[in-house]
């Protein structure tokens, strides 16, 4: 059977969380722009939502997020005074993370209701496409991007793509995890959901990794959504109710992910990265080597 998917060309990044597992780093500065090696956490989401042929990206922001809009803006007088010294390798860089005219938009959750409520504030721009969905504090360290992968299979299977990633059995009472049916390689047919079920309840070892393509109509089912775990409106109950009228992939991506919202994790990241990078993996491993 012949699957046409609706092109995918729009993602929603929900950075309206306070960062409360990384204060007192975030009381200032929002938890999307701590940095990662030499780049902030967001600029690594951005490159994977562009990689996979994103076209337009709404931020969902909060109070005190301002510095993200103006991250993907021109600073002027910096840029002015790296032209001046020479300096065009960073300028370089800098230009290219810049937003193109009109690749973003910023549209505001007021109140804290959880990951399904911040997804539904951006209905009106997103529109009756289909669209991703990025955890902003999650940098998933692949080639070809997570999001890419997702977006492969979306393109021959349509529907709604779930990016998943193992977890050791103990730890799955901390995660969403899918209910497969069956399973084709690194693709898995699902055929339920459960956010953060009890310990030795979960239907698999499967965890909801932060990578998400959806089809438009989870926003009438977000839009009366009851609050579930943790008291917030959660994406995954929402899911679980478009799975009865719609078909939801797992896809098991191949990649190493950091969790940058919790400390270890962001330290982990910093030094997985660092140990990466040409210019500077070397350095890295001896300044590490050093400490132990």
């Amino acid at each position: 059977m012949t699957v046409h998917a609706r092109r995918l060309r729009k993602a929603v990044l929900p950075v309206a969380g306070l960062g409360t597992r990384v204060l007192p780093g975030t009381k200032t500065t929002p938890k999307e722009l701590l940095n990662v090696v030499d780049r902030p956490i967001l600029s690594y989401i951005v490159e994977e939502a562009r990689e996979a042929g994103i076209e337009h990206i709404v931020f969902v922001t909060g109070r005190s997020k301002g510095a993200i809009e103006d991250y993907f803006d021109h600073q002027i007088e910096l840029e002015a005074q790296l032209l001046a010294k020479g300096k065009t390798e960073i300028l370089d860089a800098m230009i290219a993370e810049l937003a193109t005219a009109g690749e973003m938009s910023f549209t505001r959750q007021m109140q804290p209701l959880g990951l399904g409520h911040a997804v539904w504030c951006a209905r009106d721009i997103i529109g009756d496409e289909p669209f991703a969905v990025l955890l902003p504090d999650v940098i998933v360290d692949s080639q070809p991007g997570a999001l890419k992968q997702l977006a492969d299979v979306y393109a021959e299977v349509g529907g709604n793509v779930i990016g998943v990633e193992a977890v050791p059995e103990s730890e799955t009472h901390k995660y969403g995890i899918v209910d497969p049916e069956n399973r084709d390689g690194r693709r898995i047919r699902m055929k339920g959901m459960v956010e953060k079920p009890p310990r030795g309840e979960a239907p698999s070892n499967l965890s909801i990794a932060g990578r998400y393509i959806l089809q438009p109509e989870i926003f009438g089912i977000l839009e009366n959504q009851p609050r579930g775990a943790g008291g917030e409106i959660q994406l995954t109950d929402g899911m679980a109710r478009l799975m009865k009228d719609q078909t939801f992939t797992a896809v098991e991506y191949e990649g190493v992910t950091h969790d940058c919202g919790d400390k270890i994790g962001l330290l982990r990241a910093n030094v997985a990265l660092a140990l990466k990078r040409p210019d500077l993996g070397e350095a890295a491993r001896a300044a590490i080597t050093a400490l132990l």
